[in-house]
């Protein structure tokens, strides 16, 4: 039987009781600890970060109650199981008054027990997935990715390898490619999936507020924070995923503190003194240079290693040809249904100016532009003049084209681009290629030619598959 990822916690000063317990649930659970002594389990309670308390009233000098009360009034909203030999109908209210997700009576049903830790974990679970929804999320918003173009199937190939281990994963693109709904597809096709999904904007948090939202607070920390505990990101997302949006927008003090989660699994709260421990996976993503931040001193280079384990790139929508129409589609039907139009298409005129435009805000403009269309649109196809708004600029292409090279003066180059247009990462290619050709394969000779350093255009060669053999460049 595959073991369930908690972590359970149990208080219980009978050593065989004890005993017994942590037996029968070390069956179905990944991390089970059992303490005898209470004090020794509340020091060791931030740094376990337990998704259950099994917890005795009678506990020697100690009562079970007190410290549940105590738990509460700390912040803890970790659920509870009170056991006790006392069938005290009072003591039983008092409990679930305090907090406790249910109340057992010894001698102890081990299946009953089983049972009811079980619906708590549950419960718990559901409570959690409810406090990370975001208030911001837009209704109708699409969940799936959509595409068909090669680009797109290739990346969900990897995706799902990716999906099936827990390795960290950096996710490349322009903006508005949809690196968050590729992050959301990775957890969903994960061993985490039934656990929450954090995403945060790197790049949205006030730089004074970022430690705060990553880890977390105690009462004190700062001026305003007044709460008891105030749980960060990292603990929302444990056994979860998180997914940092932008990474490279990260201030270098708190990539520092970055790498010691990704290192470690464990930080402190602003202001505490305890160590919390968490279980989570990290995807990360930007649509700026890491390698060339790492050379200007803006990216700790020991964090982009950890973080550009398993690397994946979203191409840019003017790249992902008949995806363009199969989105449009998707955000038509979506807009009509939220703005009660009957859409049913486009004219040929129309697709061919989506088709063409070179979308540099990807899949979020063209969401925009169709749902601007579908508010305003009377008719029940969307025209070219329907798309009157966008501004086409149309390439200046000489009719003939020299068909021999001519030698060209320092520093000068031609670029001739066809009317389908060109990958950027096919011009890069052939400009690294021909560099190549041109000093005989001397990469050192290459790079001082290209601009950049040889660390970056080996990387280059590598990323783009451009194949060395000799003198010979492929």
């Amino acid at each position: 039987m595959t073991l369930q990822n908690y972590t359970i916690l149990i208080i219980e000063d009978d050593p065989l009781v004890n005993k017994a317990l942590k037996d029968a649930l070390t069956k179905r659970y990944n991390r089970v600890f059992a303490y005898l002594n209470p004090t020794e389990a509340l020091n060791d309670l931030g740094l376990l970060s337990p998704d259950l308390i099994l917890l005795d009233i009678f506990l020697g000098p100690h009562n079970g109650l007190e410290i549940l009360e105590q738990l509460r009034n700390q912040g803890y909203n970790t659920p509870v199981i009170i056991m006790t030999a006392s069938s005290d109908i009072k003591m039983a209210v008092r409990a679930i008054k305090l907090g406790a997700e249910d109340f057992i009576v010894k001698p102890l049903d081990l299946e009953q027990l089983e049972i009811a830790v079980e619906k708590a974990l549950q419960n718990y679970d559901l409570r959690r997935q409810v406090e990370i929804l975001s208030d911001k999320l837009k209704e109708e918003q699409p969940s799936e990715i959509i595409g068909e173009s090669e680009q797109l199937k290739k990346v969900l190939h990897l995706a799902k390898i990716v999906a099936g281990t827990d390795s960290t994963v950096l996710i490349v693109g322009e903006t508005g490619t949809g690196k968050e709904l590729l992050a959301k597809f990775i957890h969903k096709n994960s061993i985490r999936s039934k656990g929450p999904f954090i995403a945060i904007n790197c790049g949205a948090i006030p730089k004074d507020l970022a430690e705060s939202e990553f880890f977390g607070y105690d009462k004190g920390a700062f001026t305003g924070a007044v709460a008891k505990i105030k749980q960060g990101r990292f603990e929302l997302a444990n056994h979860g995923t998180i997914f940092l949006d932008e990474v490279s927008e990260l201030s270098l003090d708190l990539q520092v503190k970055l790498l010691r989660v990704l290192q470690e699994k464990k930080f402190f709260r602003l202001g505490g003194e305890r160590e919390i421990s968490v279980d989570v996976r990290i995807i990360a993503s930007t649509n700026r240079n890491l390698e060339e931040l790492v050379e200007q001193g803006k990216f700790r280079e020991d964090l982009f290693y950890r973080l550009n384990v398993a690397r994946l790139e979203l191409a840019p929508l003017r790249e992902r040809g008949d995806d363009i129409m199969l989105l449009a589609t998707a955000f038509v039907k979506e807009f009509n249904k939220k703005f009660g139009k009957k859409v049913t298409g486009f004219t040929p005129e129309a697709v061919n100016i989506l088709r063409n435009y070179q979308w540099k805000g990807n899949i979020r403009e063209l969401r925009n532009v169709i749902e601007r269309v579908i508010l305003l649109e009377a008719d029940n196809v969307i025209t070219k003049e329907s798309l009157g708004f966008l501004k086409i600029v149309e390439p200046q292409v000489s009719n003939t084209v020299e068909s021999s090279v001519q030698e060209l003066k320092p520093g000068e180059h031609r670029l001739i681009v066809s009317k389908q247009g060109a990958s950027m990462n096919n011009v890069v290619k052939d400009l690294i290629i021909q560099t190549l050709r041109l000093v005989n394969g001397n990469q050192i000779k290459a790079a001082k030619v290209l601009g950049i350093s040889r660390a970056k255009l080996r990387y280059r060669i590598e990323q783009l598959g451009i194949n060395i053999s000799g003198k010979i460049i492929n």
